[in-house]
């Protein structure tokens, strides 16, 4: 065994999606054949590329397994960590070359991204301080005790052009300053880390694998405004960010970084956990204290605001998540550093989730203003399956749905607002050709309005309004003047609503009757679904000419529609088909020889 060998680690991701995949049992099957070796495992957080897991990463070698099982273990102990050769069959897969990669550093996932706030994550083990220390971890902390005042903290923040990530985008040094001005000897801070959006794990990714960023960030805030309390509000159904937040905060209080007299300075700050119960609108940050204080998440009427009065009528800082992680970074490197990456009004980078009908579904850091069609085809791998593009979401369940033309707009706070869409808390759901555009329209909404909280009229009555016009047209029950009535109520609730999410709320339905029309009027007019979605509007036949009878979809059909012997054109009985689409998706053969079973939209309703 040579020296090299010997510092070897392999890390092993413990992220909520590989750990569902079986990662602990990897890590003991690992441990135990590699103690004798003499070389060191260690659990790190989510590396963002779920859809690859469970990962195993073999460093510094930098090889980087997916997909791995226990029965791997053996593999990659005897050919790589023995003999020095890495398991070809587990490396990364292109999904547009089907070329195999070796190494974490040349995957186009990871390449293309600029990796800030998810820099640790993946490569430090969550529950240990030392790890998070050992790269650099508190060191802004103390900077700002024994270096800084408060008000050249706040003149950091406001030049690195920092803005908040939850979604609002307003500029987070303007709002510490007004925090610290606010007259009152009690003051909190609350990290809002209520992740709603469906899809969305951007803030739990954080959470898990580099809690102690966030707690820096808190601490730093904490000082500069004057609040000896904080609390991180996360949903309950975050179970292992919870319980990585309770190591991360019961450590730091053992090292002096939290609790009285930090660190010799004088300042005492401590940190509670608070679990919220789920409801989309606490993400909205009246309503979120108003869930602290014990009552149900509603929104308040604003002014005053919460840095004016918030938790329990006190000056109350509420950041997001990803804008407390933030923070540490700027005040080591500089605010100079931060507002030279970006755009001219959107400063540094952006963590997306992308998901849908995406080659590679995970999570992303690009500087602020690459553009979507960079993040779609060259981080994201493309559209699978050789399908088209037909739109991308951007902003969450309320935000704005976008089509090709957009591609290149460069993605930041205000290129988004001017298309219509917002850019969130950073979901990013990409669709395809067989996507119903109203059929998304009306499932964000369902989405929306069954979590308002019915505080206001305008978002309570308005969004049920915009839904049952959406579901009559989706059943070919719609008419030319519900898309007036459609837009007459979206801009009556975004002008209405009391609160952040119900003016957004109506989104996606003003962007999709913006840019695509068209289908809108194909539902109403040729009761036709062109993505053959819309049950009421789709028939299922096979084109006999097409159909290899390879007995896929029979094999598949759930209600036993479709018929037909082996080499033989299949039949399907519309009288027991479902239209659950399960035929169309297992046929493959549209590429090669034409399809086997299509889809066709029907003839027009009678």
């Amino acid at each position: 065994m040579t020296q090299t060998e010997n510092t070897r680690t392999i890390l092993i991701c413990h992220g909520t999606g590989c750990v569902s995949s079986k990662s602990p049992e990897i890590r003991t099957a690992l441990e135990k054949e590699t103690q004798r070796l003499g070389i060191t495992t260690k659990l790190t957080g989510c590396h963002g590329f779920c859809q690859q897991g469970p990962i195993v990463i073999v460093e510094p070698d930098g090889v980087f397994y997916t997909r791995v099982g226990v029965e791997d273990v053996t593999d990659i102990v005897n050919s790589h960590l023995q003999n020095n050769k890495p398991v070809g069959r587990l490396f990364y897969q292109d999904p547009t070359t089907g070329k195999r990669i070796q190494h974490y550093r040349d995957i186009p996932f990871y390449k293309m991204q600029q990796r800030l706030i998810l820099r640790n994550c993946g490569h430090i083990n969550p529950e240990e301080i030392d790890d998070y220390l050992a790269v650099g971890g508190y060191e802004a902390l103390k900077k700002v005790l024994f270096e800084m005042t408060p008000e050249k903290v706040i003149e950091n923040i406001n030049i690195s052009g920092l803005r908040g990530r939850g979604g609002a985008g307003f500029p987070t040094g303007r709002k510490w300053e007004i925090c610290s001005k606010a007259s009152g000897e009690e003051k909190y801070i609350i990290c809002n880390a209520d992740e709603g959006d469906p899809g969305a794990f951007m803030d739990r990714s954080i959470l898990e694998a580099d809690p102690h960023s966030v707690l820096e960030g808190m601490s730093i805030a904490a000082h500069t405004v004057g609040a000896k309390k904080g609390f991180i509000y996360v949903r309950a159904e975050y179970p292992l960010a919870v319980k990585r937040l309770e190591i991360a905060i019961a450590q730091a209080r053992k090292k002096g970084f939290l609790g009285k007299d930090i660190l010799g300075s004088g300042f005492d700050f401590d940190i509670e956990i608070f679990e919220g119960a789920g409801a989309f609108v606490c993400g909205e940050e009246t309503a979120l204290i108003e869930s602290i204080e014990g009552r149900r998440g509603m929104p308040r009427h604003r002014p005053p605001f919460p840095v004016q009065s918030g938790l329990w009528g006190k000056p109350t800082l509420i950041n997001n998540v990803k804008t407390l992680a933030y923070t540490p970074l700027i005040i080591v490197r500089g605010a100079d550093w931060f507002s030279d990456i970006g755009t001219e009004r959107s400063k540094g980078t952006a963590v997306f989730s992308i998901t849908g009908k995406v080659a590679n579904c995970g999570l992303v850091e690009v500087p602020m203003g690459t553009t979507l069609h960079e993040i779609i085809y060259g981080i994201g791998g493309g559209i699978p399956n050789r399908k088209k593009f037909k739109a991308v979401q951007t902003g969450g369940p309320s935000g704005g749905c976008l089509s090709e033309e957009f591609l290149g707009l460069p993605v930041d706070y205000e290129s988004l607002t001017s298309a219509g869409s917002i850019m969130g808390s950073g979901g990013l759901v990409v669709m395809d050709e067989d996507t119903c555009i109203v059929d998304v329209a009306k499932y964000f909404l369902d989405f929306t309005q069954k979590e308002s909280c019915g505080k206001c009229v305008p978002c309570r009555v308005g969004t049920r309004l915009m839904f049952e016009i959406l579901d009559r047209i989706t059943h070919g029950e719609g008419t030319a003047e519900d898309l007036l009535a459609l837009r007459t109520l979206g801009d009556t609730i975004k002008k209405g609503a009391l609160c952040g999410l119900g003016q957004t709320a109506p989104n996606p339905v003003l962007t999709t009757l913006r840019y695509f029309s068209n289908e809108y009027l194909e539902h109403i007019k040729e009761y036709r679904c062109r993505a053959s979605v819309c049950k009421d509007l789709i028939e299922f036949k096979v084109i006999r000419e097409k159909c290899t009878g390879c007995q896929s979809c029979v094999r598949i059909c759930p209600t036993g529609a479709i018929t037909g012997p082996r080499s033989k054109p299949h039949n399907i009985d519309a009288s027991k088909c479902i239209k659950c689409r399960s035929c169309y998706e297992i046929c493959r053969f549209d590429a090669i020889a034409g399809n086997a079973i299509v889809i066709r939209t029907v003839e027009k309703k009678s």
